[in-house]
């Protein structure tokens, strides 16, 4: 807005109008011939003017039925709703969101009848006494809340981990230490076996969680640090991982310890010819995955072979108290 104002003003040095030749003279006011009067009259007269006003002033302001009360500012809108509070109980408009002043908590009344007063917040959003009811209708989204599971990531401790193909079990290279995925006792431990390059075979089988009594093996490039019948948790390192050139398989293996279980006829009879990646060694990349391990580079693929109905087919579910 310009600080100009819009209306344009009289100069103070107008001019003013001229009298006429024949104007009349007014007649004096009442009062200012009272003030021509004497000092007595005079002061008659005053007083008399303010007793009249002084009684005119109650028939103006106080009207039928209504008490007196001294001047103040307007009423405001919330005035009715305030007098028909406190005569008829809570107001059930007030207990939702107010424009004026937010959030207005249910008024309580003593046994006498009076209300108490009304607590509002200024900040609905701080205040976490009244919340909002735009608020509390609306779905509450929880965060998934994963239960502690009984395993763990095995290749945890590998410097250099490379995650390759799925065949038989799971291809892995890198070096260093190789735990247990859980609670477990050993069943084989061997670094000189003929049937897998580099010598290490290491069965052990698990006694907890969704997967007990099932045997897991690790084989290849890797030297036992454990001996058989020995008792194994997640925090038990069953062997070194050493950098032969082959690096390491793990996965499912035959109840026996004898082999991979991906050549029982129950799991589709593949051999170390292929074809791969199978089912049986899928399933336990997946359960790998859910422990943090990267993904083998063909999990995507067709798996061959059968899943025998021991394994569980969904890990989310199996690791969460399901099967």
């Amino acid at each position: 807005m310009s600080r100009r104002s819009a209306k344009h003003r009289k100069s103070a040095s107008a001019t003013p109008a001229r009298a006429g030749a024949h104007a009349r003279p007014r007649p004096p006011s009442p009062f200012a011939s009272a003030l021509q009067l004497s000092p007595t009259r005079t002061a008659v007269t005053v007083s008399g003017a303010v007793l009249i006003a002084a009684a005119a002033t109650p028939a103006l302001v106080q009207l039928p039925g209504h008490a007196s009360q001294p001047p103040g500012p307007a009423p405001g809108p919330g005035a009715a709703q305030a007098a028909a509070l406190g005569r008829s109980g809570a107001d059930p408009r007030l207990t939702g969101p107010h424009p004026a002043s937010g959030h207005v908590r249910r008024q309580e009344h003593d046994r006498a009848g009076s209300p108490q007063p009304v607590a509002a917040s200024r900040s609905p959003a701080r205040s976490s006494a009244s919340p909002s009811p735009t608020a509390s209708a609306r779905p509450r989204h929880h965060r998934h809340r994963a239960l502690p599971s009984v395993y763990r990531d095995p290749l945890r401790g590998l410097s250099g981990l490379v995650a390759e193909r799925i065949d038989q079990g799971v291809d892995f290279a890198g070096s260093g230490p190789i735990y247990a995925i859980g609670d477990g006792v050993v069943t084989n431990a061997t670094g000189t076996s003929g049937g897998w390059p580099g010598g290490g075979w290491i069965t052990y089988r698990l006694t907890n969680g969704p997967a007990a009594g099932l045997t897991v093996y690790v084989a290849e490039d890797v030297r036992p640090t454990v001996s058989v019948g020995q008792v194994v948790t997640p925090d038990t390192v069953i062997g070194d991982m050493f950098a032969g050139g082959d690096g390491i398989e793990t996965g499912w293996s035959m109840a026996s310890g004898l082999t991979a279980e991906s050549q029982l006829p129950e799991a589709g009879g593949i051999s170390g010819a292929g074809p791969f990646p199978t089912r049986v060694g899928i399933n336990f990349d997946q359960l790998l995955q859910w422990l943090g391990v990267p993904a083998a580079n063909n999990s995507q693929n067709f798996g061959y072979g059968l899943l025998p109905t021991q394994y569980p087919a969904d890990w989310p579910a199996a690791l969460h108290g399901g099967r």
